[in-house]
Order: structure tokens, then C-alpha cells, then sequence
């Protein structure tokens, strides 16, 4: 497993694995492209042997205090091997970077690998907004973490992810 950030030349595979991860809600490329460049946004891809097997991004408004993990994805055949917990734990490494106290993020209520996912890094589930993701009628479920008490608790990266590469 190789993380790296995720540059603008990484769009087209990011946008076939959105589309295979999301088929019923999957971003606009316009919408990814503007979260690859904007200055709020820092997005991880999994790399293995030069192909695009993950992706994961987080919003953090320079200066504030919270922050959100905006999508996770990981190819199916890729699954169940610690690739989404890397770079959750990557992403929640470069908020702790941004000074961002606590980590908010919505999940699908019918996905109960990721809630469980986010669970065992710390989340837990402050509300839920009805129907949220559409047109399927699925829940969200709204999680936050509090990043100092998860910092505290992680004794070292998992990840290895220094902005650089990690395998």
C-alpha cells in the first residue's frame, strides 16, 4: 500500500473508482476537481503498482476548529485490508497538522463496516439527518471525533503518512 497526496492528475481514476463506489450518488468530476485544488481541501489516494485503489478527503477551513472527512473509497477487490483505516488515520493526522480539534462526518446508515470503522478510531454518533442520501432514502448518520482525545490515544502513526509516501 502506497498513500500519497492526491494531485488534479489523479481525477480521471478517482472519478472511476467515485463512480463504481457510489453508482447511485457518486460526485460530479466538476465537484472533484474543485475539492482536489481548493486550498480547503487535502485528499489521500491508495496506490498499488501504479493503479488507483483509494481515495479519501477531508474539508478543512483554514484557521477553524472542525473539520469533516468528506468521502473515503476503496476498490471492492481492495477491501478488508486495513486500506480505509490508513487513510482515515492519514487524514485525521493532516487535520491534527491544520490545528482542527474535532472531525464530523456523515455515513450511510445501511453501511455498517464503515460506522464500525469510525467507531473503533473514536467516533461516535451525535444525530442522524433523514433520507440524506439520495435518491436511495438512506440515512445518515452524523459522527464527530474529538482529535486531541485521538491524537492522545494513538501512541504512533499508524499510517507512517508524513506527507510524503507511505508503504
Amino acid at each position: 500500500m502506497t498513500l500519497r497526496a492526491a494531485t488534479a492528475d489523479d481525477l480521471a481514476a478517482i472519478m472511476t473508482l467515485e463512480r463504481a463506489s457510489f453508482p447511485t450518488d457518486a460526485w460530479s468530476e466538476a465537484m472533484m476537481r474543485e475539492e482536489l485544488v481548493s486550498p480547503h481541501g487535502w485528499y489521500v489516494v491508495d496506490d498499488e503498482a501504479g493503479r488507483l485503489v483509494g481515495y479519501a478527503g477531508l474539508r478543512a477551513v483554514a484557521g477553524a476548529k472542525d473539520a469533516d472527512v468528506q468521502t473515503i473509497a476503496i476498490a471492492e477487490v481492495s477491501r478488508g485490508r486495513g486500506r480505509g483505516r490508513a487513510m482515515l488515520r492519514a487524514l485525521l493526522e493532516e487535520a491534527a497538522r491544520r490545528g482542527v480539534t474535532d472531525v464530523f462526518l456523515e455515513v450511510r446508515a445501511d453501511n455498517p463496516v464503515a460506522q464500525a470503522l469510525y467507531v473503533s478510531e473514536g467516533f461516535a454518533e451525535i444525530g442522524r439527518k433523514p433520507r440524506y442520501y439520495q435518491p436511495d432514502d438512506v440515512d445518515a448518520v452524523v459522527m464527530k471525533l474529538d482529535l486531541r482525545g485521538w491524537a492522545r490515544a494513538s501512541t504512533s502513526s499508524a499510517t507512517g503518512f508524513d506527507g510524503g509516501v507511505c508503504t
